[in-house]
């Protein structure tokens, strides 16, 4: 299994990882500081369950697994900013005209 194929697994992996881990942070109540730690173990253990489905082999899908729950992580983290109008940059704001 080369490099692309591992992108490719772990970006399917990182939209259930995703979705797992906001349900870990509302239905348990996970402090915002641990957040990337769940989704890594999340995405982890998704990737190992994936196993029947791939041809590679268990430290691969590990890989697969923790890039995919850091990507979660950081798509959430990045929509949440964006949601909240904190990723514009001072040129872009009309408060200067």
């Amino acid at each position: 299994m080369d490099l692309t194929q591992v992108y490719a697994m772990a970006t399917g992996i990182a939209i259930i990882t995703a979705a797992l881990t906001q349900v870990a942070k509302v239905s348990f109540g996970v402090p915002k500081r641990v957040i990337p730690l769940i989704a890594l173990i999340i995405g982890m253990l998704l990737g190992v369950a994936a196993a029947p489905l791939s041809d590679a082999s268990v430290p691969v899908l590990l890989w697969a697994g923790g890039i995919s729950g850091l990507m979660a992580s950081g798509m959430f983290e990045t929509a949440k900013k964006l949601m909240n109008g904190e990723g514009k940059d001072d040129k872009d704001s009309d408060d200067d005209k």
